[in-house]
């Protein structure tokens, strides 16, 4: 194996990296998506799993603590 070789890395080599975009999208739309059409709307529950397994806890809780607060910079109404 040759010392130069020339390695090329793009972000579909690594697909799970930077997600935060992602994780955050997914965490207003799911409330968007409540606000406008309640808890039990099938379709809510996607975003709601999608920001639980791209977010760390850490954000959620406080994201969470933020919202209920009102001190949340983004707007979660439709």
């Amino acid at each position: 194996m040759s010392d130069s070789a020339d390695v090329k890395l793009t972000t579909g080599n690594f697909p799970n990296t930077n997600q935060t975009k992602h994780c955050w999208q997914n965490y207003v739309d799911y409330f968007k998506c409540i606000d406008a059409r309640g808890e039990d709307f099938a379709p809510c529950k996607q975003f709601y799993r999608a920001y639980h397994s791209l977010c760390p806890n850490e954000w959620i809780e406080k994201w969470d603590t933020q919202r209920e607060e009102g001190t949340n910079p983004s707007n979660f109404k439709v």
